[in-house]
């Protein structure tokens, strides 16, 4: 009984420093797999491409003709090329495409009344859509 109170904690440390060094290897991995062109994502969640890559240093392009330096370190995340053109010009991914509503032949038809922003409906209060009368 007391030799598993005693090896409980030595296990957990152990474990603990195991994944705390595979996370490293993973980022220092990334770091060395950075090349001009790819998009990337930092630390703070700028999204932006790498124009060149330095021994300690990342020179970003955020906006057309605005670069920037980054420590490597500060890259969280190398994006594959669509998902950075997807998240840069809103474009969704294509297995992410929304599906067409199926109108309902159920369904009524809606009202096709303009809204009126005038003095008029505003003083017929909620009566026919218009806005409730201010005091």
């Amino acid at each position: 009984m007391n030799l598993i109170i005693l090896l409980l904690p030595i296990i957990a440390i152990v474990l603990m420093f195991r994944s705390q060094k595979k996370r490293q290897q993973q980022q220092q991995s990334m770091q060395t797999a950075l090349e001009p062109g790819a998009g990337v994502r930092t630390i703070g969640g700028l999204y932006a491409q790498v124009k060149a890559v330095n021994d300690e240093t990342v020179e970003l392009e955020i906006a057309p003709g605005v670069v920037t330096h980054f420590t490597k370190s500060a890259v969280a995340a190398v994006l594959d090329p669509q998902e950075y053109d997807a998240i840069i010009n809103g474009r969704p991914a294509d297995d992410e495409l929304p599906e067409p509503e199926a109108e309902d032949a159920d369904a009524e038809p809606a009202e096709d009344k303009p809204l009126s922003l005038t003095k008029d409906s505003a003083e017929k209060g909620d009566v026919e859509g218009g806005a409730p009368a201010s005091k």
